[in-house]
Protein backbone atom coordinates (compact mmCIF):
# COMPACT_ATOMS: atom_id res chain seq x y z
CA UNK A 1 0.00 0.00 0.00
CA UNK A 2 1.53 3.33 -1.23
CA UNK A 3 2.90 5.41 2.16
CA UNK A 4 4.14 8.27 0.36
CA UNK A 5 3.46 9.68 -2.99
CA UNK A 6 5.98 13.06 -3.65
CA UNK A 7 4.69 14.40 -6.98
CA UNK A 8 6.32 16.98 -9.81
CA UNK A 9 9.10 18.09 -7.15
CA UNK A 10 10.67 21.13 -8.01
CA UNK A 11 13.46 23.49 -6.58
CA UNK A 12 15.90 26.45 -7.28
CA UNK A 13 18.35 27.65 -5.35
CA UNK A 14 20.64 30.91 -6.20
CA UNK A 15 22.34 29.70 -9.58
CA UNK A 16 21.03 26.05 -9.65
CA UNK A 17 17.85 24.10 -10.15
CA UNK A 18 18.14 21.20 -7.42
CA UNK A 19 15.20 19.32 -8.38
CA UNK A 20 13.12 19.64 -11.56
CA UNK A 21 10.14 17.53 -11.65
CA UNK A 22 10.79 14.68 -9.96
CA UNK A 23 8.19 12.16 -8.03
CA UNK A 24 9.17 9.46 -5.82
CA UNK A 25 6.80 6.75 -4.16
CA UNK A 26 7.51 4.62 -0.57
CA UNK A 27 5.01 2.27 0.19
CA UNK A 28 4.28 0.24 3.68
CA UNK A 29 6.95 -1.90 4.71
CA UNK A 30 9.49 -0.87 2.43
CA UNK A 31 13.38 0.26 2.13
CA UNK A 32 13.28 2.28 -0.83
CA UNK A 33 17.31 3.42 -1.82
CA UNK A 34 17.52 6.81 -3.00
CA UNK A 35 20.79 6.79 -5.01
CA UNK A 36 22.81 9.59 -7.10
CA UNK A 37 26.05 11.53 -7.24
CA UNK A 38 27.01 13.71 -4.93
CA UNK A 39 24.88 17.53 -5.68
CA UNK A 40 21.87 14.84 -7.73
CA UNK A 41 19.65 16.14 -5.77
CA UNK A 42 18.77 13.27 -2.75
CA UNK A 43 19.44 15.23 0.42
CA UNK A 44 17.67 18.31 -1.34
CA UNK A 45 14.59 16.09 -1.93
CA UNK A 46 14.55 14.80 1.74
CA UNK A 47 14.74 17.77 3.30
CA UNK A 48 11.78 18.79 1.49
CA UNK A 49 10.03 16.05 2.85
CA UNK A 50 10.89 17.28 6.28
CA UNK A 51 10.19 20.18 6.04
CA UNK A 52 13.77 22.04 6.14
CA UNK A 53 12.88 23.36 2.35
CA UNK A 54 9.59 24.69 0.93
CA UNK A 55 9.31 23.22 -2.53
CA UNK A 56 8.85 25.57 -5.24
CA UNK A 57 6.23 23.10 -7.25
CA UNK A 58 5.24 19.86 -6.44
CA UNK A 59 2.47 18.11 -4.19
CA UNK A 60 3.17 15.72 -1.51
CA UNK A 61 0.64 12.76 -0.05
CA UNK A 62 0.65 10.78 2.98
CA UNK A 63 -1.86 7.56 2.52
CA UNK A 64 -3.71 9.95 0.34
CA UNK A 65 -3.75 12.46 2.22
CA UNK A 66 -1.87 16.44 0.70
CA UNK A 67 0.08 17.40 3.02
CA UNK A 68 1.96 20.97 3.05
CA UNK A 69 5.11 20.72 5.23
CA UNK A 70 6.28 24.12 6.18
CA UNK A 71 8.26 22.63 8.94
CA UNK A 72 10.41 19.98 11.09
CA UNK A 73 7.83 20.14 13.45
CA UNK A 74 4.86 20.06 11.21
CA UNK A 75 6.54 16.41 9.63
CA UNK A 76 7.19 15.27 13.01
CA UNK A 77 3.37 16.21 13.63
CA UNK A 78 2.47 13.83 10.50
CA UNK A 79 4.86 10.98 11.17
CA UNK A 80 8.18 11.99 8.94
CA UNK A 81 11.28 11.66 10.76
CA UNK A 82 15.44 12.21 9.25
CA UNK A 83 18.25 11.30 10.23
CA UNK A 84 20.41 13.78 8.74
CA UNK A 85 24.13 13.08 6.78
CA UNK A 86 25.60 15.63 8.96
CA UNK A 87 24.51 15.11 12.81
CA UNK A 88 22.01 17.79 14.60
CA UNK A 89 22.76 17.20 17.67
CA UNK A 90 23.32 19.57 20.62
CA UNK A 91 27.08 19.02 21.60
CA UNK A 92 26.53 20.24 25.43
CA UNK A 93 23.48 18.57 26.31
CA UNK A 94 23.55 14.75 27.82
CA UNK A 95 22.53 11.89 25.40
CA UNK A 96 19.32 11.55 27.23
CA UNK A 97 18.27 15.30 26.45
CA UNK A 98 19.01 14.91 22.74
CA UNK A 99 17.46 11.84 21.86
CA UNK A 100 13.88 13.54 23.62
CA UNK A 101 14.42 17.23 23.11
CA UNK A 102 11.35 19.30 23.01
CA UNK A 103 9.60 16.10 24.06
CA UNK A 104 10.56 15.53 27.66
CA UNK A 105 7.98 13.60 29.84
CA UNK A 106 6.72 14.62 33.02
CA UNK A 107 6.36 12.29 35.73
CA UNK A 108 2.98 11.62 36.45
CA UNK A 109 2.62 12.85 40.39
CA UNK A 110 5.45 15.58 40.56
CA UNK A 111 4.61 17.03 37.33
CA UNK A 112 8.73 17.56 36.23
CA UNK A 113 10.39 15.86 33.96
CA UNK A 114 11.13 12.45 34.83
CA UNK A 115 14.45 12.04 33.95
CA UNK A 116 14.87 8.55 35.77
CA UNK A 117 12.29 7.13 33.35
CA UNK A 118 14.03 8.92 30.19
CA UNK A 119 17.48 7.92 30.85
CA UNK A 120 16.34 4.14 30.83
CA UNK A 121 14.56 4.67 27.65
CA UNK A 122 17.41 6.03 26.50
CA UNK A 123 19.76 3.10 27.50
CA UNK A 124 17.60 0.56 26.13
CA UNK A 125 16.99 2.47 22.67
CA UNK A 126 21.01 2.14 22.64
CA UNK A 127 20.93 -1.15 23.60
CA UNK A 128 18.45 -2.06 20.62
CA UNK A 129 21.04 -0.06 18.65
CA UNK A 130 24.07 -2.51 19.84
CA UNK A 131 25.29 0.41 22.16
CA UNK A 132 26.29 -0.77 25.41
CA UNK A 133 28.46 1.00 28.34
CA UNK A 134 27.25 4.60 27.40
CA UNK A 135 26.61 7.13 30.35
CA UNK A 136 23.33 8.33 29.23
CA UNK A 137 23.21 11.85 31.52
CA UNK A 138 26.56 12.76 30.23
CA UNK A 139 27.19 15.78 27.40
CA UNK A 140 27.03 13.90 23.69
CA UNK A 141 30.28 16.02 22.71
CA UNK A 142 32.53 13.57 24.93
CA UNK A 143 31.37 10.69 22.87
CA UNK A 144 33.16 9.71 19.36
CA UNK A 145 31.23 10.67 15.83
CA UNK A 146 30.24 6.47 15.44
CA UNK A 147 28.44 6.55 19.11
CA UNK A 148 26.61 10.27 18.57
CA UNK A 149 25.56 8.70 14.91
CA UNK A 150 23.61 6.07 17.20
CA UNK A 151 22.25 8.64 19.05
CA UNK A 152 20.73 10.61 16.35
CA UNK A 153 19.38 7.19 15.54
CA UNK A 154 17.89 6.50 18.37
CA UNK A 155 16.62 10.04 18.74
CA UNK A 156 14.05 9.09 15.29
CA UNK A 157 13.61 5.91 16.72
CA UNK A 158 11.84 6.91 19.80
CA UNK A 159 9.38 9.45 18.01
CA UNK A 160 8.12 6.13 16.60
CA UNK A 161 7.87 7.97 13.14
CA UNK A 162 5.75 6.10 10.17
CA UNK A 163 8.42 7.55 7.56
CA UNK A 164 12.11 7.25 8.28
CA UNK A 165 15.09 9.24 6.20
CA UNK A 166 18.64 7.39 7.02
CA UNK A 167 20.47 10.01 5.27
CA UNK A 168 24.40 8.28 5.06
CA UNK A 169 23.69 6.72 8.48
CA UNK A 170 26.39 4.08 8.82
CA UNK A 171 28.99 6.34 7.78
CA UNK A 172 31.03 6.45 10.85
CA UNK A 173 30.16 2.97 12.19
CA UNK A 174 31.85 0.04 12.34
CA UNK A 175 30.65 -3.64 11.02
CA UNK A 176 28.97 -5.18 14.16
CA UNK A 177 27.22 -1.50 14.95
CA UNK A 178 25.77 -1.69 11.12
CA UNK A 179 24.77 -4.85 11.52
CA UNK A 180 22.71 -3.62 14.71
CA UNK A 181 21.05 -1.10 12.45
CA UNK A 182 20.04 -3.43 9.87
CA UNK A 183 18.33 -5.55 12.72
CA UNK A 184 16.24 -2.35 13.68
CA UNK A 185 15.52 -1.50 9.85
CA UNK A 186 14.34 -5.11 9.33
CA UNK A 187 12.10 -4.67 12.65
CA UNK A 188 10.91 -1.51 11.12
CA UNK A 189 9.66 -3.09 7.91
CA UNK A 190 8.09 -5.78 9.42
CA UNK A 191 5.79 -3.13 11.91
CA UNK A 192 4.72 -1.13 8.76
CA UNK A 193 7.20 1.44 8.40
CA UNK A 194 8.69 2.91 5.20
CA UNK A 195 12.33 3.76 5.44
CA UNK A 196 13.94 5.52 2.63
CA UNK A 197 18.10 4.83 2.78
CA UNK A 198 20.41 7.27 1.03
CA UNK A 199 23.70 5.87 0.92
CA UNK A 200 27.02 5.37 -1.39
CA UNK A 201 27.85 2.00 -0.11
CA UNK A 202 26.03 -0.21 -2.81
CA UNK A 203 26.73 -3.55 -0.96
CA UNK A 204 24.46 -2.14 1.79
CA UNK A 205 21.66 -1.42 -0.93
CA UNK A 206 21.32 -5.12 -2.07
CA UNK A 207 21.42 -6.30 1.74
CA UNK A 208 18.50 -3.99 2.86
CA UNK A 209 16.82 -2.71 0.60
CA UNK A 210 13.45 -3.58 -1.38
CA UNK A 211 12.95 -0.94 -4.65
CA UNK A 212 16.25 1.35 -5.20
CA UNK A 213 15.13 5.12 -7.06
CA UNK A 214 17.96 7.32 -8.50
CA UNK A 215 18.39 10.57 -9.12
CA UNK A 216 20.72 12.50 -11.70
CA UNK A 217 21.40 16.34 -12.16
CA UNK A 218 18.20 16.80 -9.95
CA UNK A 219 16.45 14.72 -12.20
CA UNK A 220 14.41 11.29 -12.30
CA UNK A 221 16.19 8.97 -13.99
CA UNK A 222 14.94 5.06 -12.99
CA UNK A 223 13.38 3.00 -10.45
CA UNK A 224 13.90 -0.75 -10.06
CA UNK A 225 13.66 -3.70 -7.98
CA UNK A 226 16.62 -4.77 -5.89
CA UNK A 227 16.19 -7.98 -6.94
CA UNK A 228 16.37 -7.09 -10.77
CA UNK A 229 19.09 -4.78 -10.84
CA UNK A 230 23.50 -4.88 -9.75
CA UNK A 231 25.76 -2.89 -9.31
CA UNK A 232 27.27 -1.88 -13.01
CA UNK A 233 23.05 -0.84 -14.06
CA UNK A 234 23.55 1.20 -10.72
CA UNK A 235 26.64 2.95 -11.40
CA UNK A 236 25.91 3.56 -14.99
CA UNK A 237 22.30 5.34 -14.12
CA UNK A 238 23.80 7.33 -11.11
CA UNK A 239 26.86 8.80 -13.42
CA UNK A 240 25.69 8.85 -17.09
CA UNK A 241 29.24 6.15 -17.76
CA UNK A 242 30.90 3.29 -17.07
CA UNK A 243 33.46 3.60 -13.87
CA UNK A 244 36.09 1.32 -14.51
CA UNK A 245 38.99 0.51 -12.44
CA UNK A 246 37.40 1.54 -9.50
CA UNK A 247 41.27 1.16 -7.66
CA UNK A 248 43.38 2.17 -10.00
CA UNK A 249 46.67 2.00 -7.94
CA UNK A 250 50.07 2.51 -9.13
CA UNK A 251 53.25 1.20 -7.75
CA UNK A 252 55.50 2.91 -6.14
CA UNK A 253 58.79 4.00 -6.87
CA UNK A 254 61.44 3.10 -3.56
CA UNK A 255 62.12 6.61 -2.45
CA UNK A 256 63.67 7.95 0.25
CA UNK A 257 61.69 8.37 3.85
CA UNK A 258 59.93 11.91 4.62
CA UNK A 259 58.24 11.16 7.79
CA UNK A 260 59.64 8.71 10.75
CA UNK A 261 58.15 8.45 14.20
CA UNK A 262 60.30 7.22 16.60
CA UNK A 263 58.82 5.56 19.75
CA UNK A 264 56.05 7.93 19.57
CA UNK A 265 53.10 8.44 21.97
CA UNK A 266 50.12 10.90 23.03
CA UNK A 267 49.16 9.68 26.50
CA UNK A 268 46.10 7.82 26.31
CA UNK A 269 45.79 7.73 23.28
CA UNK A 270 48.70 6.03 21.27
CA UNK A 271 51.90 4.36 21.94
CA UNK A 272 55.26 3.45 20.71
CA UNK A 273 54.88 3.98 17.42
CA UNK A 274 57.19 3.54 14.89
CA UNK A 275 56.76 4.46 11.09
CA UNK A 276 58.30 5.84 8.10
CA UNK A 277 56.35 7.39 5.63
CA UNK A 278 58.48 7.49 1.82
CA UNK A 279 57.93 9.96 -0.92
CA UNK A 280 55.58 9.11 -3.19
CA UNK A 281 53.83 6.35 -1.25
CA UNK A 282 50.30 6.01 0.11
CA UNK A 283 50.32 4.71 3.55
CA UNK A 284 47.34 3.50 4.60
CA UNK A 285 45.96 3.29 8.51
CA UNK A 286 43.35 0.34 9.26
CA UNK A 287 41.63 -0.05 12.38
CA UNK A 288 37.85 -0.53 14.26
CA UNK A 289 36.72 2.09 16.31
CA UNK A 290 38.57 3.15 19.15
CA UNK A 291 42.03 1.88 17.55
CA UNK A 292 43.66 5.12 17.79
CA UNK A 293 43.83 5.84 14.27
CA UNK A 294 42.81 9.19 13.95
CA UNK A 295 44.27 9.90 17.26
CA UNK A 296 47.60 9.03 15.63
CA UNK A 297 46.59 11.33 12.84
CA UNK A 298 45.68 14.17 15.23
CA UNK A 299 49.38 13.63 16.78
CA UNK A 300 51.03 13.80 13.85
CA UNK A 301 49.50 17.02 12.75
CA UNK A 302 50.39 18.75 16.40
CA UNK A 303 46.43 18.70 17.90
CA UNK A 304 47.45 15.97 20.95
CA UNK A 305 50.92 17.04 22.88
CA UNK A 306 53.63 13.79 22.35
CA UNK A 307 56.62 11.79 23.38
CA UNK A 308 59.04 10.22 21.12
CA UNK A 309 60.92 11.60 17.86
CA UNK A 310 59.22 12.88 14.93
CA UNK A 311 62.02 13.24 12.11
CA UNK A 312 61.13 15.12 8.80
CA UNK A 313 63.38 15.16 5.81
CA UNK A 314 65.70 13.59 8.39
CA UNK A 315 65.72 16.57 11.29
CA UNK A 316 63.88 16.42 14.58
CA UNK A 317 60.43 18.24 13.68
CA UNK A 318 58.81 20.44 16.87
CA UNK A 319 55.09 19.95 16.35
CA UNK A 320 53.51 21.17 18.95
CA UNK A 321 50.46 22.92 17.49
CA UNK A 322 48.72 22.33 13.69
CA UNK A 323 50.02 25.66 12.92
CA UNK A 324 53.79 24.18 13.29
CA UNK A 325 52.96 21.03 11.46
CA UNK A 326 51.34 23.45 8.80
CA UNK A 327 54.43 25.32 8.57
CA UNK A 328 56.73 22.28 7.85
CA UNK A 329 54.12 21.19 5.13
CA UNK A 330 51.95 18.81 6.73
CA UNK A 331 47.98 18.96 6.17
CA UNK A 332 45.30 16.93 7.91
CA UNK A 333 41.58 16.73 6.39
CA UNK A 334 39.83 15.69 9.12
CA UNK A 335 36.91 12.93 9.49
CA UNK A 336 34.66 15.37 10.52
CA UNK A 337 34.23 18.15 7.87
CA UNK A 338 31.00 19.64 9.64
CA UNK A 339 32.94 20.82 12.91
CA UNK A 340 36.49 20.51 11.89
CA UNK A 341 37.09 21.31 8.03
CA UNK A 342 34.45 24.13 7.23
CA UNK A 343 33.10 26.98 8.27
CA UNK A 344 29.78 26.41 6.40
CA UNK A 345 28.18 29.82 7.10
CA UNK A 346 30.98 31.30 4.93
CA UNK A 347 31.90 31.25 1.29
CA UNK A 348 33.60 28.32 -1.27
CA UNK A 349 36.26 30.83 -1.81
CA UNK A 350 36.63 31.41 1.92
CA UNK A 351 37.05 28.27 3.28
CA UNK A 352 39.44 26.42 0.46
CA UNK A 353 42.05 29.69 1.15
CA UNK A 354 41.71 29.58 4.67
CA UNK A 355 45.04 27.24 4.82
CA UNK A 356 46.87 29.08 2.44
CA UNK A 357 46.24 32.93 3.18
CA UNK A 358 49.90 33.88 3.33
CA UNK A 359 50.54 32.84 0.11
CA UNK A 360 48.18 35.23 -1.22
CA UNK A 361 49.56 37.88 0.92
CA UNK A 362 51.05 41.01 -0.37
CA UNK A 363 54.29 42.98 0.92
CA UNK A 364 51.75 44.99 2.46
CA UNK A 365 49.78 43.19 4.50
CA UNK A 366 46.95 42.70 2.29
CA UNK A 367 45.66 39.66 0.45
CA UNK A 368 46.08 39.54 -3.71
CA UNK A 369 42.41 39.00 -4.08
CA UNK A 370 42.73 38.37 -7.91
CA UNK A 371 45.42 35.62 -7.53
CA UNK A 372 43.10 34.19 -4.49
CA UNK A 373 40.34 33.76 -6.99
CA UNK A 374 41.78 32.57 -9.71
CA UNK A 375 43.39 29.98 -8.05
CA UNK A 376 40.29 29.04 -6.29
CA UNK A 377 38.79 28.75 -9.56
CA UNK A 378 41.33 26.55 -11.23
CA UNK A 379 40.74 24.10 -7.97
CA UNK A 380 36.77 24.03 -8.39
CA UNK A 381 37.83 22.72 -11.95
CA UNK A 382 39.80 20.52 -10.60
CA UNK A 383 38.23 18.85 -8.18
CA UNK A 384 34.97 19.28 -9.79
CA UNK A 385 33.34 20.70 -7.10
CA UNK A 386 29.50 21.72 -8.48
CA UNK A 387 28.94 25.10 -7.16
CA UNK A 388 27.19 27.90 -9.23
CA UNK A 389 29.87 30.40 -8.24
CA UNK A 390 33.08 30.72 -5.69
CA UNK A 391 30.61 32.80 -3.41
CA UNK A 392 28.45 29.81 -2.95
CA UNK A 393 27.83 29.69 0.82
CA UNK A 394 29.52 26.20 1.55
CA UNK A 395 26.27 24.53 3.41
CA UNK A 396 24.34 25.19 0.33
CA UNK A 397 26.49 22.39 -0.98
CA UNK A 398 25.64 18.91 -0.78
CA UNK A 399 28.23 16.72 1.50
CA UNK A 400 30.29 15.51 -1.00
CA UNK A 401 30.87 18.42 -2.81
CA UNK A 402 32.39 19.91 1.26
CA UNK A 403 34.25 17.13 0.83
CA UNK A 404 36.05 17.86 -1.89
CA UNK A 405 36.07 21.33 -0.75
CA UNK A 406 38.31 20.00 2.46
CA UNK A 407 40.70 18.37 -0.06
CA UNK A 408 41.43 21.31 -2.16
CA UNK A 409 41.89 23.61 1.06
CA UNK A 410 44.47 21.63 2.37
CA UNK A 411 45.94 20.98 -1.71
CA UNK A 412 46.30 24.55 -2.06
CA UNK A 413 48.93 24.67 0.81
CA UNK A 414 50.95 22.38 -1.84
CA UNK A 415 51.75 19.74 1.80
CA UNK A 416 54.79 17.25 1.48
CA UNK A 417 52.53 15.48 4.09
CA UNK A 418 48.60 14.69 3.41
CA UNK A 419 47.18 13.26 6.00
CA UNK A 420 43.46 11.77 5.09
CA UNK A 421 41.18 10.85 7.83
CA UNK A 422 38.18 9.05 5.81
CA UNK A 423 38.86 11.14 2.73
CA UNK A 424 35.81 9.77 0.88
CA UNK A 425 33.23 9.70 3.51
CA UNK A 426 30.09 10.99 1.89
CA UNK A 427 31.20 10.75 -1.63
CA UNK A 428 29.68 8.87 -4.56
CA UNK A 429 31.13 6.12 -6.10
CA UNK A 430 31.98 8.59 -9.37
CA UNK A 431 33.65 11.25 -7.09
CA UNK A 432 35.98 8.17 -5.10
CA UNK A 433 37.45 7.28 -8.57
CA UNK A 434 37.97 10.96 -8.79
CA UNK A 435 39.88 11.21 -5.67
CA UNK A 436 41.96 7.93 -5.69
CA UNK A 437 43.12 8.91 -9.35
CA UNK A 438 44.05 12.52 -7.43
CA UNK A 439 46.04 10.41 -4.69
CA UNK A 440 47.99 9.30 -7.63
CA UNK A 441 48.64 12.21 -9.44
CA UNK A 442 50.05 13.53 -5.84
CA UNK A 443 52.07 10.42 -5.37
CA UNK A 444 53.84 11.39 -8.92
CA UNK A 445 54.61 14.43 -7.36
CA UNK A 446 56.46 12.92 -4.50
CA UNK A 447 53.65 14.02 -1.69
CA UNK A 448 53.58 11.49 1.17
CA UNK A 449 50.14 10.02 2.13
CA UNK A 450 48.81 9.10 5.23
CA UNK A 451 45.52 7.78 4.39
CA UNK A 452 42.42 6.44 7.38
CA UNK A 453 39.66 4.56 5.88
CA UNK A 454 37.14 2.46 7.93
CA UNK A 455 36.84 0.60 4.54
CA UNK A 456 38.94 -1.89 4.50
CA UNK A 457 38.41 -2.72 0.47
CA UNK A 458 39.75 1.40 0.19
CA UNK A 459 42.43 0.55 2.03
CA UNK A 460 43.44 -2.25 0.50
CA UNK A 461 42.93 -0.85 -2.84
CA UNK A 462 44.66 2.45 -2.60
CA UNK A 463 47.48 1.85 -0.71
CA UNK A 464 50.90 0.99 -1.03
CA UNK A 465 51.68 -0.26 2.36
CA UNK A 466 49.30 -0.73 5.56
CA UNK A 467 49.30 -0.54 9.22
CA UNK A 468 46.72 -1.64 11.49
CA UNK A 469 45.97 -0.85 14.88
CA UNK A 470 44.50 -1.35 17.99
CA UNK A 471 43.81 -0.37 21.09
CA UNK A 472 46.20 2.86 20.29
CA UNK A 473 49.14 0.17 19.20
CA UNK A 474 49.92 -0.74 15.88
CA UNK A 475 50.38 -4.60 15.54
CA UNK A 476 50.91 -5.06 12.08
CA UNK A 477 52.03 -3.67 8.72
CA UNK A 478 51.45 -5.25 5.08
CA UNK A 479 52.47 -4.28 1.94
CA UNK A 480 49.84 -3.34 -1.05
CA UNK A 481 50.64 -7.11 -2.16
CA UNK A 482 50.79 -9.68 0.97
CA UNK A 483 47.59 -7.55 2.27
CA UNK A 484 44.16 -9.67 2.76
CA UNK A 485 41.18 -8.71 4.47
CA UNK A 486 41.52 -11.34 6.74
CA UNK A 487 45.47 -10.84 7.92
CA UNK A 488 44.40 -7.27 8.66
CA UNK A 489 41.40 -8.33 10.36
CA UNK A 490 43.15 -10.93 12.52
CA UNK A 491 45.36 -8.17 13.13
CA UNK A 492 42.95 -5.23 13.73
CA UNK A 493 41.53 -7.41 16.44
CA UNK A 494 44.77 -8.30 17.96
CA UNK A 495 43.94 -12.11 17.69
Amino acid sequence: MSLLNMKGITKTFPGVKALDNVDLELNDSEVLALLGENGAGKSTLMKILSGVYSEDEGSLEVRGRKLKIDSPQTAMENGIGIIHQELSLVPHLSVTENIFLGREKLHSFFKKIDWKALNKESEQLLLELGIRNVDVTRPVKEYSIAVQQMVEIARILSMNCDIIIMDEPTDALTPQEIESLFKVIRSLKTSGKGIIYISHKLEEIFEICDRVQVLRDGSYVDTKKVSETNTEELIQMMVGRDVENKFPWKEPIPKETVLELQNVSSSGLVYNINLEAKKGEVLGIFGLMGSGRTELCKTIFGVYPSDGTILLDGSKAKLNSPKDAIKRGIAYLSENRKSEGLFLEHEVYRNMTLASLDFFSTSLGKIDKKSERTKVNEYIEKLTVKTPHMNQKVNNLSGGNQQKLVFGKWLMTDPKVLILDEPTRGVDVGAKVELYNLINELKAKDVVIIMVSSELPEVMGISDRILVMHDGRVTGEFSHQDATQEKIMEKAVNA
